[in-house]
């Protein structure tokens, strides 16, 4: 009872913070899930921001539909931008406070297990994610665009029928602005590696080390290897208003003489 009384008033105390985060940050993502834990193991979640501190519950491997209530330490654009490298080297692992939706479950988890909740399909045997080389920057909101844009490319990398391919009406909008999916048909390869065929690999995705975020618009590069000779597709993402929550979306790909939508 009283492990649930501290905990509990954590959260709530995280939560009067949030309102001031979510103002500073922007739109962030509706739901997150568990990345990165062997399908034998399990996420631990404790009951503050460390390894410091008790296990007092824990996630299974394929959670979904997680609520993320505050991270710390708290990484505004304004801010880690102005770091040095060192100093943005020396930060410590960033934990977030999560529960999940029917609140039955709540506790501290390091950040690096998270990923955006866009709906992919569990069973993709092409391409993992974690196959995907996504650099973070430590900055939440970034971060989580480089993730979708490494899911896209795991997504269409594993798909294993028409119905899963990320560029088809139903599943675009997980990635995609709303107003630009119905020009996504017959769209696939050469949007994200300029070819119809692809025979390589992806070596980087990244957010633009000159300009990472403008105004809310936020560029990540994603530099690949096709057919030996070494190439970059350039996205462009922000708040989609014209879906529900605002996500993150793309609304531009850009590649060397041309971009879609043109």
């Amino acid at each position: 009872m009283m492990r649930r009384l501290i905990l509990w008033a954590a959260i709530a105390c995280a939560t009067l913070a949030a309102p001031l985060r979510a103002e500073i940050d922007g739109h962030g993502p509706d739901a997150w899930r568990v990345t990165g834990v062997a399908a034998d193991d399990v996420l631990n979640m404790r009951m503050g921001p460390g390894t410091r501190y008790l296990v007092i519950d824990s996630l299974p491997p394929n959670a979904r539909g997680l609520q993320q209530v505050t991270c710390v330490p708290l990484l505004i654009p304004s801010i880690y931008h102005k770091l040095t490298e060192a100093q943005r080297n020396a930060l410590p692992q960033r934990w977030c406070l999560m529960r999940t939706g029917e609140f039955a479950k709540a506790g501290w988890v390091a950040q690096r297990f998270l990923m955006e909740d866009v709906g992919l399909p569990t069973d993709r045997t092409t391409v993992e994610r974690s196959e995907i080389p996504v650099h973070q920057s430590g900055d939440a909101m970034i971060d989580a665009a480089a993730r979708l844009v490494g899911d896209l490319y795991a997504a269409f990398e594993g798909q294993s029928g028409a119905a899963q391919n990320p560029f088809n009406p139903i599943q675009a909008t997980q990635f995609f602005f709303a107003g630009i999916t119905p020009d996504l048909a017959g769209h696939g390869a050469d949007v994200l590696y300029d070819a119809q065929d692809f025979q390589g690999r992806i070596t980087r995705i990244a957010a633009d080390p000159d300009q990472p975020m403008l105004r809310g618009m936020i560029t990540i590069n994603v530099d690949f290897i096709n057919f030996g000779q070494a190439d970059r597709a350039v996205f462009r993402l922000r708040a989609d208003t014209a879906q529900s929550g605002a996500p993150v979306r793309i609304f531009r790909v850009e590649h060397d003489g041309w971009s879609f939508p043109q």
